[in-house]
């Protein structure tokens, strides 16, 4: 082995490493930005595909988890300091506290529920930009023409 193909590996494993900024220039880095969808167009999206439409539904419905924990915690952690505190401060600070928290694990209640943690999450909502850049803005090539025939192409 090479030092070249040493270097080619370690420059493919932080490209594997940093994939995640292709998709925050997809989604964040335009000159502007992509029209706003809508839940009919999230679901035509699930519709259509067979892949990764399961995974976006399964993402979407994991945010019931995240909210409802939110709540929960916030509610729990800002009752408890309203009862025992009744400083201002602390009351605002323990319900944000108590509101991250139960966000958090609601997060990791709906990874195992839903068995996110086999998905691919990145890759269902870039496959989702994509489509949605394409029926917004139509295919960013146009068909191509092939004519096939049996004379070889001259060299």
């Amino acid at each position: 082995m090479g030092i070249g193909e040493h270097f080619e590996g370690v420059k493919q494993h932080w490209a594997s490493n940093f994939a995640f900024l292709d998709y925050y220039k997809k989604v964040y880095g335009r000159a502007e930005p992509l029209p706003k969808w809508s839940d009919a167009d999230v679901d035509e999206f699930i519709a259509s595909d067979p892949v990764y439409g399961p995974q976006l539904k399964a993402l979407r419905e994991s945010r019931k988890f995240a909210l409802a924990g939110a709540f929960a915690g916030a509610a729990h952690l800002g009752g408890v300091a309203l009862k025992y505190s009744k400083a201002p401060h602390g009351v605002v600070l323990a319900t944000g506290f108590g509101a991250i928290t139960g966000a958090v694990l609601g997060s990791e209640v709906a990874e195992h529920w839903y068995q996110l943690y086999k998905m691919d999450k990145q890759g269902a909502n870039l496959r989702f930009i994509y489509w949605w850049e394409d029926k917004v803005s139509g295919p960013s090539c146009p068909p191509c023409h092939l004519v096939l025939s049996d004379d070889p192409v001259p060299v």
